[in-house]
């Protein structure tokens, strides 16, 4: 049996976003018999916005406590890998900001490619660092006696969906999709094939085909 060649993490990044997300969803639904969308409330800050990299996933809770917190919040920042997005399974909590500019500017530095949070703050300078959030709310209540972070690096589940350590996680203005580490690049491989098929579709819907045409001729809408 001949091996796939090894693809760089930020070669499966630089292809996955000239995707998207509902490609990528039909591939894990049909060929995977999977469901991989995290919920809808869930969306992009600007429009444009892509979310594509390895989940550094963060597990925390409505909590009054504040010793060790922001230890444990820098940690987390310095242990971010390049091509990471920080997935915040957050508990339910519609209060606080989990994430802001500081931690936004700290979290590039290291090469992460984004952020899945409830709660957002500094939604200005967010935007001009030009760092892709996934988000629920915007909110000016920080997280310091309110929100705290118990671990990181463990699995988690938002929504329906667990997450592992390591998984992809894809988004655009659809919604985010979380696909497991082990089959990305099969997954790619196979979505991109299907936007390579849709481009024969719409040839066919553009020449004057009548739909019922295009589907007798393998199209379908």
């Amino acid at each position: 049996m001949i091996s796939k060649p090894t693809v760089s993490d930020a070669e499966l990044r630089e292809r996955y976003l000239k995707l998207y997300s509902g490609a990528v969803n039909d591939i894990l639904r049909f060929d995977y018999k999977m469901h991989a969308a995290l919920p809808s409330e869930y969306q992009p800050l600007n429009r444009d916005m892509k979310l594509c990299g390895r989940a550094f996933t963060i597990k925390g809770a409505p909590d009054i406590t504040t010793d060790g917190e922001f230890a444990m919040r820098a940690e987390m920042l310095e242990a971010l890998p390049p091509e990471s997005i920080v997935m915040w399974d957050c508990t339910g909590d519609t209060v606080t900001a989990q994430w802001g500019e500081v931690m936004t500017m700290a979290a590039r530095k290291n090469g992460c490619r984004g952020a899945f949070v409830n709660g957002i703050r500094d939604t200005e300078a967010i935007l001009a660092q030009n760092f892709p959030v996934f988000l629920k709310y915007r909110t000016n209540v920080g997280m310091l006696g309110r929100f705290r972070m118990y671990y990181y690096q463990k699995p988690i589940r938002i929504g329906e969906i667990v997450i592992h350590p390591g998984d992809w996680i894809f988004g655009d203005i659809d919604g985010a999709i979380r696909i497991p580490a082990e089959i990305t690049l099969d997954v790619l491989e196979k979505a991109e094939a299907l936007l390579l098929k849709e481009e024969g579709i719409r040839g066919m819907v553009n020449s004057g085909m009548k739909p019922t045409e295009v589907v007798v001729n393998g199209g379908y809408f």
